[in-house]
């Protein structure tokens, strides 16, 4: 043992148990850049050598078992695995072997955080293991700390009918946690629907995450690279949920960014990178998030923000500020409406298509719950903030590219998961909270993952345009920004209040940030 096993690591040390693609977007390739995407140092034993591209398989050859005995010691004897990942073991003596190996690492006082995809159903539908490797397969679920089945391989591991519906996968999930002791994510990507649903089962109960389901066809190596992200985690992660809600958000922005690779003519990889700068270059994203600097802290301080926080916002602010909203929420749908005709790509379509009809439900929900008092008392008016935030949006929309278009609607994602974070975290426990709604729906990790989401379409937007497209891009989304604080400052009611015509005017100023009174 180095003396560097001795001290704490300054990375995961994950190990991969895999077979290859020559491509890149499955196996062992997919879970390396998984890792490397987190962070991990990431290490490889290879089961087998597969012939494969985004159209399918062609050909599998599993070396003898003794080379991988000899990889599996080679690195045991010489490192401290931290996180396993087992992916496809092809064999009943693959499974058997690796099984063993576990069992030797943990003779040695060794636990590394293993987590198993079970690779047994073909995209196609066939089974790709013989009942006796599938048998193996199981043995080797019994070792997991967390097993990540997809709805026809969770189908193989009962011995049962794929699940037709959620609860049916749930249950499936459930009995097989509590058969062999160890946590379940089963993913509902196979269901039918908008929604791709997730969930961890164990003996802690049930986690769900919901998700809408991406409209692409990069979806080759999912499975490998969500596995790989978890085991990546959970040995820096405080538990399972933490782990599973930070990777699915992960990899719903690396499969909305894959369509922007051009990798393959088939189902195409997923872009594990999607997150990090190419070299010599922030992302787009970045350095914008740098820019408005200023106006996230001025939206911080606003005396309508705090109250918010704390409770004490007059319920007749916080009415005219839902009021105001609702009203520019149909506006807003129809610029994210544009956005997904001019969309470039299947994901980003079906993105900003989503987030269209989203706002929509969200305005009629906030009208029904919320807002009787407020529509009597405003008569249904726009505000000049609100008339001013609209029509940089529709003027965009009207004249700018979809890269602007993009960028000028990212903030009201952006802007509002930043804010619902930070609120959450100091609210703590909403139960009384007279706003906890609002709170806990921008705090929302899921809302946080669909921003993120929207943040890698507008980096991909930003990859295709030249340097003064970029930069109309940059004014686009510093001037949403500097209308979202005033949007929030004209509802306070005491001193601090922004003017709402001399508000609405300040905001459409590009460069100027409106300070409020703190």
């Amino acid at each position: 043992m180095s003396p560097a096993d001795v001290a704490r690591p300054r990375r995961v040390r994950a190990l991969s148990i895999a077979g290859t693609d020559p491509t890149g977007g499955a196996g062992i390739a997919a879970d390396l850049k998984s890792f490397a995407a987190h962070g991990a140092y990431g290490m490889a034993a290879v089961t087998a050598v597969v012939a494969q591209n985004t159209h399918g398989v062609r050909a599998v050859h599993v070396p003898d078992v003794e080379l991988l005995d000899a990889q599996l010691d080679a690195v045991s004897d010489d490192v401290v695995v931290d996180a396993v990942k087992i992916g496809m073991t092809a064999t009943a003596q693959v499974a058997q072997h690796v099984a063993a190996w576990l069992d030797r690492e943990r003779a040695r006082g060794r636990t590394p955080v293993v987590v198993l995809d079970p690779v047994m159903v073909a995209s196609s539908g066939d089974r790709l293991l013989s009942r006796d490797a599938e048998s193996r397969v199981r043995a080797l679920a019994v070792r997991a700390d967390l097993v990540t089945p997809n709805l026809p391989e969770l189908a193989v591991l009962v011995d049962e009918p794929v699940a037709a519906t959620w609860p049916m996968a749930l249950d499936q999930a459930r009995r097989f946690a509590d058969r062999c002791g160890t946590a379940v994510l089963v993913k509902g990507g196979h269901l039918t629907g908008p929604a791709s649903p997730d969930a961890l089962v164990g003996a802690a109960g049930v986690v769900e995450f919901a998700a809408d389901r991406v409209a692409t066809t990069s979806t080759h190596g999912t499975g490998c690279s969500l596995s790989a992200a978890l085991a990546a985690l959970r040995p820096v992660r405080a538990d399972w949920p933490t782990a599973a809600r930070e990777a699915k958000a992960w990899l719903t922005g690396a499969i909305a960014a894959g369509d922007a690779l051009l990798v393959g003519s088939g189902a195409g990889p997923v872009d594990h990178l999607h997150h990090l700068p190419a070299l010599g270059r922030r992302p787009f994203t970045d350095e914008v998030w740098d820019e408005v600097a200023a106006i996230r802290s001025a939206c911080d301080a606003l005396p309508f923000v705090r109250a918010l926080g704390d409770g004490t916002l007059p319920l007749t602010a916080f009415e005219d500020y839902l009021h105001q909203d609702a009203l520019y929420l149909a506006d807003y749908a129809r610029v994210l409406a544009h956005a997904s005709q001019a969309a470039p790509s299947p994901t980003a379509q079906g993105f900003f298509a989503r987030g269209a009809a989203a706002c929509l439900d969200v305005e009629q929900r906030l009208h029904e719950a919320r807002l009787a008092r407020a529509d009597r008392r405003t008569g249904g008016v726009r505000s000049a903030v609100t008339r001013a935030y609209v029509d940089h949006l529709l003027a965009t929309a009207a004249r700018g590219s979809y890269a602007e278009v993009v960028a000028a609607v990212l903030p009201c994602y952006w802007l509002y998961a930043d804010v619902g974070m930070r609120l959450l975290a100091r609210a703590g426990d909403l139960a009384g909270h007279p706003y906890g709604d609002w709170i806990a729906l921008y705090g929302d990790p899921e809302f946080a993952a669909r921003a993120a989401q929207a943040r890698a379409l507008v980096d991909d937007a930003a990859r295709g345009v030249d340097e003064t497209q970029r930069r109309l891009m940059a004014e686009a989304f510093v001037r949403s920004c500097e209308h979202e604080l005033a949007f929030f400052a004209q509802s306070w009611p005491g001193p601090g209040r922004h003017d709402e015509r001399a508000a609405g005017d300040e905001a459409v100023a590009p460069g100027r940030v409106p300070v409020a009174a703190t």
